[in-house]
């Protein structure tokens, strides 16, 4: 069993110990957390446990501490993916609601797998989530203030669990101000994306990584024959023409797990039972 977690970028941790220290532990202990939660559940069910953490940590760009749009309001993406059933289900733009992760789960087995706007919203709804608001003052004062975002702020997780399947899960904030109705990757196979042979999330700027089609090229290559760091080489060095701004993180089938980004520095944590290792 193996599981690598990310909480997007963090361009503050050469400056800003304090919270550099709190954003290492807290991806420790959810990945040592959801490791455990993994012993006696699927990967597709770790993956929601993992990125329902992240999701609920105000230290992150997703759930709660989510980013405010131009227009003040929040609205969150976020997508899991099956790579035994490849099924990927997702919600693009969903509006208070605590956990976008889980409304993400809850459309595994429907038949329309990925809404967006007040569609993901109405079906989380009638599911039962509550209404919630995920604003935090600190988003509030960064939003008046005009100084909200970078684009760099996703959370997401890979695991592999003992019976040798592997499932991905993301989910995102948003950058900040953007135009409403704006799509991030997060919710594509651009940015989140697995099959029996590899698993990859993703963090970063969201056009970039749908221009790069970054974590669909890294799981076809492995598939193709590519060892982990091979695929990611090559993926990554078809981001530079264009300067593109993303991190990932994988885990294959053999347990192998990797992460890149492009640019200093995606934040991480992975757990294999024994063995941690978190970003500096």
């Amino acid at each position: 069993m193996k599981i690598i977690i990310h909480g997007g970028f963090f361009s503050e941790s050469s400056t800003n110990n304090e919270t550099k220290v709190a954003k290492q532990n807290a991806l420790l202990r959810i990945a040592k957390d959801s490791y455990e939660f993994m012993k006696s559940h699927s990967a597709l069910e770790t993956v929601v446990y993992a990125v329902s953490q992240l999701e609920d940590d105000e230290l992150f760009n997703a759930g709660i501490g989510s980013q405010i749009q131009s227009d003040g309001k929040i609205r969150m993406s976020a997508s899991l993916m099956d790579g035994f059933s490849m099924k990927m289900s997702g919600v693009i733009n969903i509006e208070e609601v605590k956990n976008p992760i889980q409304v993400a789960h809850m459309l595994q087995d429907s038949e329309d797998k990925v809404l967006g706007g007040e569609g993901a919203t109405d079906f989380a709804r009638k599911l039962g989530f509550e209404k919630f608001s995920t604003e935090i003052p600190q988003r509030r004062a960064e939003y008046e203030a005009k100084k909200a975002g970078n684009g760099r702020g996703t959370v997401g997780c890979v695991a592999l669990d003992s019976f040798g399947k592997i499932a991905v899960a993301t989910s995102t904030g948003g950058k900040g101000f953007e135009i409403p109705g704006r799509i991030s990757d997060s919710a594509t196979v651009a940015g989140n994306y697995a099959n029996e042979f590899c698993g990859v999330s993703l963090t970063g700027v969201g056009e970039d990584i749908v221009s790069g089609a970054v974590a669909s090229k890294i799981v076809t290559r492995v598939t193709d024959g590519f060892s982990l760091n091979e695929a990611f080489e090559k993926t990554f060095n078809e981001l530079k023409p264009f300067d593109g701004f993303a991190g990932a993180i994988a885990i294959d089938v053999d347990g192998n797990v990797f992460h890149q980004d492009s640019h200093p520095s995606m934040v991480f944590a992975s757990f294999d039972g024994e063995n941690e290792e978190v970003f500096k």
